[in-house]
């Protein structure tokens, strides 16, 4: 079975390409490697979707999930290790479950999790170091917290653990936070969240459990769990051999979501771009379709 495109990665982008695929009559695969939806589906809240007044990252992933469905693209699970050109519009997508022929490719691979990068942070990861406050946060109800970051997604993860935890601890490596005034606002506003300032994680307390914090000036904060949110990195490895990636693995590709190499797309928080929001990756999704549509004639 050959597809007329195959679009790797299940993000708001991904799935935003698909759809506008499927709805023009074209045959579309999906391959996902971890959580369909991307990265938004652990979000706490939406609040920033034209029309959407408040969602939660689940509900919305689910949502366009389906709709994708219901015009008929196709959905599957596979890490894609990597994508072979064989002719002017002849690709083959290699997974981990299998290979599949298309007629073009959408690279919609979104990022990952920046880690802090010390030994303790791989040994307490799921042991009071996470990464998603709304996967794990439960288990930590009744506890004090810390979360490291100072954008969007550190201030919800701190405001979403505040209503589970009774003090909430968001350390900042600068006197200030990078997120949208209003959730800033709510973050100053609420009783049970302390913002430690200029502060700069070095290790972890404890050698047999998660313990808390230690800082570069010598000073410690004791808490129950970390969830760290300090940015993302792309996750294109496995394309660089096919396309060019910038020197932060971004891959190449303009405001149209061409890349260098005919038939290869890239749309989402994987390429260059200044703003990684929800509402962009849908505008790089329907820019994706439109231009494949071209492509394919």
């Amino acid at each position: 079975m050959k597809y007329d495109c195959i679009v790797v990665g299940s993000g708001c982008a991904g799935l935003t390409t698909a759809l506008n695929l499927a709805r023009s009559g074209r045959k579309t695969l999906v391959l996902e490697s971890d959580t369909f939806g991307g990265q938004i589906a652990f979000a706490p809240k939406v609040e920033n979707f034209p029309t959407i007044q408040e969602i939660s990252g689940a509900d919305f992933s689910e949502k366009l999930c389906d709709q994708v469905l219901a015009h008929g693209a196709e959905i599957d699970l596979g890490k894609v290790q990597k994508v072979i050109k064989r002719g002017e519009k002849d690709f083959v997508v290699v997974s981990d479950y299998g290979q599949y022929e298309c007629r073009s490719v959408v690279l919609a691979t979104g990022a990952k999790h920046r880690h802090l990068g010390f030994e303790k942070e791989r040994r307490f990861e799921g042991k009071g170091v996470g990464f998603c406050a709304v996967c794990d946060g439960a288990f930590y109800a009744g506890k004090s917290v810390c979360v490291l970051g100072d954008g969007n997604s550190a201030l919800q993860y701190a405001l979403y653990l505040a209503n589970i935890c009774p003090k909430v601890t968001i350390v900042t490596l600068f006197d200030r936070f990078f997120g949208d005034n209003q959730l800033v606002k709510r973050i100053l506003d609420a009783d049970n969240i302390d913002w430690l300032k200029n502060k700069n994680t070095v290790d972890f307390l404890g050698e047999d459990k998660f313990e808390g914090l230690v800082f570069a000036d010598g000073s410690d904060l004791k808490c129950s769990a970390v969830f760290i949110a300090i940015g993302q990195i792309p996750d294109n490895k496995a394309f660089e051999d096919l396309i060019e990636l910038d020197k932060n693995g971004y891959v190449v590709a303009q405001d149209n979501c061409k890349t260098a190499v005919l038939g290869v797309y890239a749309a989402g928080d994987c390429r260059t771009k200044q703003l990684r929001q929800l509402t962009t990756a849908a505008a790089d999704g329907a820019t994706c379709a439109f231009n494949v549509n071209q492509y394919l004639g």
